[in-house]
């Protein structure tokens, strides 16, 4: 119960100001307001009972068995199929993330359906895919993050040269995207899981940096789509 209270205080903190912001500029920039406001109260009900119920499935359900997945493959099989299963995972929890869809929707409306929507979302989803596995290659094989990092970047700016010009923002949105309130928290407790294993001393700064690494990768692999496009 008290957990189901401290989401509901969350979700109330969070939803409240920019609803009485919205509200209070609906009353003062519009004629005859009020239905307006109270479709848009309706909305903000609902869509803070849909946060709250979200965040307890994220609470009991996916961070469990982020750290179970995290703990138990190390032991159970080798490196290669945690790395595999991390490629996997990856990819499927994003492809289940609502900010990837809304991107992919809103780049298929505005293309005009050039760029279909099920391309961005799989392209998306295996950047972190295949990114996920990098970041447990790195914390195997005590690989410094500031090297991968900066390594990435690097080739995004080299490939940014190469794209057709409005791809690179929607690269970078694409990035932005798997920072969701899907794959964040799967990941954060994968790597938790995966170092309470592997990790040495270091383990407590290898249980960060995967969400990092995570969101290069889709940037990287939307920039290879537009290469093909181009």
């Amino acid at each position: 119960m008290d957990e189901i209270k401290d989401i509901a205080r969350e979700v109330i903190q969070a939803v409240l100001p920019i609803a009485v912001l919205v509200v209070i500029l609906q009353l003062l920039l519009f004629e005859n307001p009020v239905p307006m406001v109270a479709q848009f109260i309706v909305g903000v009900v609902l869509v803070s009972f849909g946060l709250g119920l979200f965040l307890i499935g994220v609470k009991i359900g996916v961070l469990p068995l982020g750290e179970i997945i995290g703990s138990e493959l190390p032991q159970r099989g080798s490196i290669w199929l945690l790395m595999i299963f991390a490629m996997f995972l990856g990819f499927a929890v994003t492809v289940a993330e609502p900010d990837v869809r809304v991107l992919a929707q809103q780049i298929d409306f505005v293309s005009n359906g050039e760029v279909n929507k099920s391309i961005i979302i799989t392209f998306v989803a295996m950047g972190v895919g295949v990114f996920m596995t990098i970041a447990v290659a790195r914390i195997v094989l005590g690989i410094p993050m500031s090297f991968l990092l900066i390594g990435c970047y690097v080739a995004v700016f080299i490939l940014s040269s190469f794209v057709p010009e409005h791809f690179v923002p929607v690269s970078f949105d694409s990035g932005g995207v798997t920072t969701g309130p899907m794959t964040v928290p799967f990941i954060m407790a994968l790597g938790v899981g995966i170092t309470s294993v592997l990790g040495g001393k270091s383990s407590l700064s290898d249980s960060f940096g995967l969400v990092a690494l995570a969101s290069v990768g889709p940037i990287i692999a939307v920039m290879l789509l537009g290469v093909i496009y181009a």
